[in-house]
C-alpha cells in the first residue's frame, strides 16, 4: 500500500474521492470520508519521521505550520482547473490564508512540482506580499509584491505542464510569513527565496493540488 504523503497515496485518495462522488456523496463529505478511510489504512507517522519541512524539498507530509492555506478553485489533493495550466490559460489560482502572526514583515509564496521528471520544478515564486494581505485573486498579485522567475524562465506564474500520460503530478503551494523584508528582485528564483526566508519563518502553510494531461 502507498505511504502517506507519497504520489501513489495522493492518486489513491483522488480516485477514492471520485468513487464517493459517483455514489452521490457531496463534495465536502466526500473529502472528509476519503481522508478518514485513508487515515485508517495509513495512520500518520510521528512528525520527526516526516519528510520535508517549512521550506519544502523533502516532498513529504509537513507538520502544521500555523497557517491554513486554501483555494476556491480546488481543495486539497484534488485537480487544479485546466484554466490554471500552462497551456490552458495560465491563470494563477486564487489563494487565501489565515491572518499571520504579529511581527510578520511580509509574506512569500512558492509553488513546486516534486514529481517532475528532472526533479522538483518551480512554477511560482512571489515575495513582498504585504503582511496584511490574506488572499490573492485569480491571476493577480498585489502591486507591492514581486513575482520572481519560475523554471520555465518566465516571471510570475507558470502553470502545470506535466508530461502527457503521467499520473497526475502534485503541486505544492507554500506560503511563508517572515519576520524580515526579503528585498528580492524580479529575477529571484525559488532557491533565492528559500535562502532569504531561512531562519525567518514565523508561520507557514501548504496546499497540495493535482494536475495531469
Amino acid at each position: 500500500m502507498p505511504d502517506p504523503g507519497s504520489h501513489r497515496y495522493d492518486i489513491r485518495r483522488t480516485r477514492l474521492r471520485g468513487e464517493l462522488d459517483d455514489h452521490g456523496v457531496p463534495d465536502q463529505n466526500a473529502d472528509d470520508a476519503a481522508n478518514e478511510l485513508l487515515q485508517r489504512e495509513h495512520p500518520p507517522r510521528p512528525v520527526g519521521e516526516r519528510a520535508g519541512g517549512p521550506l519544502g524539498g523533502g516532498g513529504g507530509v509537513e507538520a502544521d505550520g500555523g497557517l491554513r492555506l486554501r483555494s476556491s478553485a480546488f481543495s486539497g489533493h484534488t485537480m487544479i482547473p485546466d484554466r490554471c495550466s500552462h497551456r490552458g490559460g495560465n491563470s494563477s489560482p486564487p489563494l487565501e490564508w489565515d491572518a499571520v502572526p504579529p511581527g510578520t514583515e511580509e509574506i512569500a509564496l512558492l509553488c513546486e512540482d516534486p514529481d517532475a521528471p528532472g526533479g522538483t520544478f518551480h512554477h511560482w515564486v512571489v515575495s513582498g506580499i504585504p503582511a496584511e494581505v490574506t488572499a490573492l485573486d485569480e491571476n493577480a498579485v498585489p502591486a507591492q509584491a514581486t513575482p520572481g522567475r519560475n523554471d520555465f524562465g518566465e516571471t510570475g506564474w507558470g502553470g502545470p505542464e506535466p508530461p502527457v500520460g503521467d499520473e497526475p503530478h502534485r503541486y505544492l503551494f507554500r506560503v511563508f510569513a517572515v519576520d524580515t523584508p526579503l528585498r528580492l528582485g524580479a529575477d529571484a528564483t525559488a532557491d533565492d527565496l528559500r535562502n532569504a526566508v531561512d531562519g525567518h519563518v514565523l508561520a507557514h502553510g501548504t496546499l497540495v493540488g493535482l494536475f495531469g494531461r
